[in-house]
């Protein structure tokens, strides 16, 4: 193991021996839920170690609570976003008569799905987002998502062509 790494493993343990309980304890209070609030705690510091911004752990941080509260707060975001997800999906399913409804191992796999094109979407930039979501959910053209949008015809293609491209990648 690299001395840099070693130094980064140990800073991090140190990080989390110090402030895990009050990262947790953080957590819980904004979830009302102690077992996704552990869940999260440690995903925190599971992205501290494999997150490239770990090697900005150069040294003790001089705010190390604001540090960890922003990594978990990235975190419970897209926890509670897919939440959200979950939910707006476990409803489409009630309200669908009994013949109609998918099979449970249907039902995970179309929630998991919904889960990767929700951070599919995520991990695209704000304006390449919305050019997708207008082409291929609303249906718009080109044409009328630049006028939309307040942007060229030439942008709005360009947007598109990112946008796949990142699918794809995501994808694979």
């Amino acid at each position: 193991m690299p001395a840099a790494e070693t130094v980064t493993h140990r800073e991090v343990a140190a990080l989390y021996i110090d402030h895990h309980g009050w990262l947790q304890g953080w957590l819980r209070r904004r979830l009302g839920h102690a077992g996704d609030a552990a869940d999260l705690a440690q995903d925190t510091f599971l992205r501290l170690l494999t997150s490239p911004a770990h090697e900005a752990l150069s040294g003790p941080l001089r705010e190390p609570r604001a540090y960890l509260a922003t990594v978990a707060r990235r975190l419970l975001v897209n926890h509670l976003r897919r939440q959200s997800l979950e939910q707006a999906y476990l409803q489409a399913l009630a309200a669908l008569p009994e013949p109609q409804a998918p099979s449970p191992e249907q039902q995970l796999l179309i929630l998991q799905a919904l889960q990767e094109i929700d951070a599919m979407l995520d991990a695209l930039a704000p304006k390449v987002r919305a050019v997708f979501i207008l082409s291929q959910i609303e249906g718009l053209t080109y044409a009328a998502i630049a006028e939309e949008l307040g942007i060229g015809l030439r942008s709005v293609k360009r947007y598109m062509a990112q946008a796949m491209a990142e699918c794809i990648l995501l994808a694979v």
